[in-house]
């Protein structure tokens, strides 16, 4: 066989470039991570979704500029891909030490019913991510189509350890992958229903220490890609809110108050005329969302009085007229105790029986139809159904705990309460999926364990949840 020696040069010259490339790349990626571990604390997490506008979120670890680029990618009422769209910039935010280095920029005058794509920009660089950044807006459907499918996951409970700060003995959260799981869901969304963090004894007495565990919790590597690719919605508990059990006459409730509103990016907080609250509302597709706090009106379940305030007076009623006027398919309340557990026990609703009393009643009264309550709080998930007289029956999705230490239910609790769905001593998330045509829904939620295998699942159609 005979060579050509004329192009022996070439080939020395794409093998020296070949190595050159074997040398630099990795050290190329070691500076792109060495760039995101530099800057960034914790997120990109994306908040709110409406038709026009998308909330996002990002901690930096000290000061600085952060940007986010975006384009459209995919129509999702066609299902058709979107190219060749140039990239557009939001105007800097500057992070400072006063709001634990959070931005929350806002993408606007977007198109509704589409895929975005999204980058970070920090002081004029691009961070890299080893997963795709993506967002959507709500798709235009009323009065045009079926309402699309939903998809969301729904948990409460996230403990993430720090020594420290903890008790002795082995750590109470455990089991991160859970979140890992929830991100390969393909979700559209997730509802954080409590105790999305747990402030401990150092914390809760300052706002440094509230802003440091807030941020510790958030920057757990295992949560990154589930908060920077779906939607992101949470109400509170005590234990985000303060000390364990704690209710209105927490003495740093409006910094905890503070600490919530810039974490999360919900839209809509402070809906209580009067109140300092984190109460909010959002809607997806056919499906409406109210999501309560059961802490900043609240008075001890430790004073001996009649008819106590867990939600309060206002925030009972704003919930009972919001629902009446609520179009949606299905209404779902989402707040931190159990409200369907008959047994007065721990922090359930039925601790405060007056006021339960009459919400329940003026569901019925009112012929509001579509009511599913959504809770957490008690370590151990199960579905509570409560039959009424000449009306449908209400459902109660407890789903608990995310990555806290699992516990059982008393025995002889919770009479109504499906008892095949009882879930405890594992650490678990619900997925609820809702498809079919307009007026013949069908909605179905399975629990999972922290590997993403089903673990109890029950499909309710629309007409079920209807008098």
């Amino acid at each position: 066989m005979n060579f050509d020696t004329r192009k022996i040069p070439n080939i020395i010259s794409v093998a020296c470039l070949f190595c050159c490339l074997l040398v630099f790349l990795p050290s190329y990626s070691f500076a792109q991570d060495n760039l995101k571990s530099e800057l960034i604390q914790s997120g990109p997490m994306v908040g709110y979704s409406e038709m026009k506008e998308i909330g996002l979120w990002v901690q930096t670890k000290k000061a600085a500029k952060v940007q986010i680029a975006y384009r459209p990618t995919m129509n999702l009422s066609t299902g058709e891909t979107i190219s060749g769209t140039a990239f557009q910039l939001t105007e800097p935010i500057e992070t400072n030490a006063l709001t634990a280095f959070v931005a929350k920029p806002v993408l606007p005058y977007l198109e509704h019913s589409t895929k975005y794509e999204y980058k970070v920009i920090i002081d004029g660089k691009e961070i890299p991510f080893e997963y795709n950044l993506k967002c959507q807006t709500q798709v235009l459907w009323k009065w045009r189509t079926d309402p699309p499918k939903i998809k969301f996951a729904f948990g409460s409970c996230t403990y993430v350890n720090e020594k420290n700060d903890d008790r002795a003995g082995d750590g109470y959260g455990s089991e991160y992958e859970i979140f890992t799981s929830i991100y390969k869901e393909n979700i559209d969304f997730m509802v954080w229903g409590g105790d999305n963090t747990y402030l401990r004894e150092p914390d809760w007495g300052s706002r440094s220490g509230i802003m440091h565990r807030y941020t510790h919790t958030r920057s757990l590597p295992e949560m990154q890609p589930l908060l920077g690719t779906v939607h992101n919605y949470a109400t509170w508990d005590d234990h985000d809110f303060g000390p364990n059990d704690s209710d209105y006459t927490f003495w740093n409730k409006d910094i905890t108050t503070e600490a919530f509103n810039l974490f999360w990016s919900n839209q809509n907080t402070n809906q209580i005329e009067g109140g300092n609250d984190i109460v909010s509302v959002f809607s997806w597709g056919d499906a409406q969302f109210f999501m309560l706090d059961n802490r900043t009106f609240r008075q001890s379940q430790d004073y001996e009085a009649e008819n106590k305030d867990y939600l309060g007076e206002k925030q009972v009623q704003w919930l009972i007229e919001s629902l009446a006027s609520s179009h949606a398919t299905f209404k779902f309340v989402v707040m931190g105790a159990q409200v369907l557990n008959e047994s007065a026990i721990f922090e359930n609703y039925a601790t405060y029986s007056e006021e339960r009393k009459r919400l329940l009643d003026a569901i019925a009264e009112q012929n509001i139809e579509g009511v599913i309550f959504l809770t957490g709080d008690r370590h151990h998930s199960v579905i509570t159904k409560m039959e009424r007289e000449n009306n449908y029956p209400l459902y109660d999705f407890t789903s608990s705990s995310l990555t806290a230490g699992s516990s059982s239910r008393y025995k002889d609790e919770n009479p109504t309460a499906l008892k095949d769905s009882f879930i405890a001593k594992k650490h678990n998330y619900a997925v609820i999926e809702i498809e079919g045509k307009r007026k013949s829904r069908v909605l179905k939620i399975t629990y999972k364990d922290k590997d993403g295998k089903d673990l109890y699942s029950l499909a309710i159609k629309e007409e079920d949840l209807r008098k």
